[in-house]
């Protein structure tokens, strides 16, 4: 990984975090709900998911299914954003798919105690919009969900 990388790796990684503290400071001094800040987050990645894979598909050709799309997310889409493809995909082929990351680079901050599994839905909001946004740009509504069992791992669900 070159210098400017890992300074982009580091700028993200930061801007994402000070998104989450951020919203949730100001939600503790009743400048918003507390419940409102998922979705908040969400919403900015589904904005931000949009815009880049607009910029990421500008010059590929079509894709020739949903799987086709989901396989791009999965290497490209994530290779970009995250630095690493996702580690499993998995379908049921009736347009449900669970996209997995044993080492989400948003969680690998966070110490892997079990105690600390309530916190991570808050770190994962912006990446559900994430894939949300890029996916509504390619033309799949979905519902894009996190789960986690263990640290730093987690699943994005795609319906």
């Amino acid at each position: 990984m070159t210098r400017p990388e890992m300074a982009d790796e580091t700028l993200f990684l930061l801007l994402h975090n000070e998104m989450v503290s951020g919203l949730y400071r100001a939600a503790e001094h009743g400048e918003g709900e507390n419940g409102r800040c998922i979705t908040k987050l969400e919403n900015m990645g589904f904005r931000v998911g949009q815009g880049l894979i607009e910029r990421f598909t500008k010059d590929t050709a079509r894709f020739k299914d949903e799987l086709d799309i989901m396989k791009f997310i999965c290497k490209d889409f994530w290779t970009t954003v995250f630095k690493k493809q996702i580690d499993n995909l998995r379908t049921n082929h009736q347009g449900i798919y669970v996209l997995q990351d044993n080492k989400f680079r948003l969680l690998t901050q966070m110490s892997t105690g079990k105690q600390y599994l309530e916190y991570a839905p808050k770190y994962l909001a912006f990446t559900c919009g994430l894939v949300r946004g890029g996916l509504s740009n390619l033309g799949i509504k979905s519902i894009v969900t996190a789960e986690v069992s263990a640290m730093p791992a987690c699943e994005y669900i795609s319906d």
